[in-house]
């Protein structure tokens, strides 16, 4: 059996790659990662009309309904091109978990999604990772506490809340009583930030919500992981363009054989990586059964050879690759952050080991 891109996936990576040449060069990464947050909103309208806001939204509400296969291949793409934007919350985590939970107001904001008219922020690091102090609870109508490490919450319409293990919020970006502060990462190309919540009114609470927290987790690891390959694959190309023009002894450097095994060994760790991602995103929605354990395994896999291939492949270019001016950083910070993001490596391979238990007792 042949399992690989479709012709429609391969246009769809063409004209997301090409787009983001056009748009979003290095150089306009450097003007935004000045920004108290580096979201362009003109370029999320720009995504929006090419109808990547809105790839997992139901066409019902106005968007593609493609599959989380077809997302990860837009990831990978935004991972390649170290691109700053919400994709990953607003466009893979929110979509899923408002089909999931269903009902009016879930459908409104899905279209606005679709259309790049609302961008939603996520807070779900404490479903996963428990930290003194942190958490949000509902009482008496109103949410209280904190929460760290919410994904593109700051400049957000919406912001997405975990309450506990099992309850969803919805709150206002600019909602009374919400402070959001920028946490300072190593990734100037992702906004993370703390959340304070004192006397936040929800928009709406979303009760028994354990599954589809569940659901937009597996979803966003797997998006995660295609971003970090993706990134990857430009460090990867970037070594062996860099080893193809610098000389050393009158040779580029490209036709020593230590260099040589450097590039190959890095191409050698990715091609397997990209076919475990593909397997992971096309059981997410093929095979659900699988989905979760998959998940673990990508993005564990994706942030071990992800640290292996940034650091080669900057070893690739001597000196200059840790060099502010040669750009390669970017991208090195970019995976070293998205190692942690939704749990890393050794918290993953513990949840695969507790399904796998799971599944054999069963």
């Amino acid at each position: 059996m042949d399992f690989g891109l479709s012709e429609d996936q391969l246009l769809l990576e063409e004209t997301v790659r090409s787009f983001l040449a056009d748009r979003v060069p290095i150089t306009r990464v450097r003007e935004l990662r000045d920004e108290d947050c580096p979201n362009d909103r003109a370029f999320w309208q720009g995504l929006a009309e090419l109808g990547v806001t809105g790839i997992l939204v139901p066409e019902e509400q106005g968007g593609s309904a493609l599959s989380l296969l077809d997302a990860a291949l837009v990831s990978q793409s935004l991972g390649h091109a170290a691109t700053p934007a919400p994709f990953l919350s607003s466009a893979v985590m929110v979509p899923l978990a408002l089909r999931a939970l269903g009902g009016a107001e879930a459908d409104a904001w899905l279209g606005a999604i679709a259309g790049g008219e609302a961008i939603f922020g996520v807070a779900l690091t404490e479903t996963f990772s428990i930290r003194e102090g942190a958490g949000v609870a509902l009482e008496g109508g109103v949410l209280r506490g904190k929460a760290m490490i919410a994904l593109d919450a700051l400049g957000a319409d919406h912001i997405l809340v975990a309450v506990g293990d099992d309850r969803l919020a919805v709150i206002r970006g600019d909602a009374p009583g919400l402070q959001t502060t920028r946490l300072a990462t190593i990734d100037a190309t992702r906004c993370t930030s703390e959340l304070l919540l004192d006397g936040v009114e929800p928009e709406a609470v979303f009760e028994e919500a354990g599954a589809a927290i569940a659901r937009m987790l597996d979803a966003g690891r797997i998006a995660l992981a295609a971003d970090s390959l993706g990134a990857c694959e430009s460090m990867i190309g970037q070594a062996v363009a860099y080893s193809q023009e610098r000389k050393q002894f009158d040779r580029v450097i490209g036709s020593f054989q230590a260099v040589k095994h450097m590039c190959a060994e890095m191409i050698a760790e990715l091609e397997p990586a990209r076919s475990l991602l593909w397997y992971a995103a096309h059981s997410f929605d093929a095979l659900p059964d699988e989905a979760p354990l998959m998940t673990c395994h990508v993005l564990a896999h994706a942030a071990e050879i992800g640290r292996e291939i940034a650091s080669v492949s900057t070893q690739v270019h001597g000196g200059i690759g840790w060099t502010d001016e040669q750009n390669l950083h970017f991208w090195f910070k970019r995976i070293g952050v998205a190692r942690h993001l939704l749990g890393g490596p050794e918290f993953l391979r513990e949840r695969a080991a507790e399904l796998q238990g799971l599944a054999l007792a069963s």
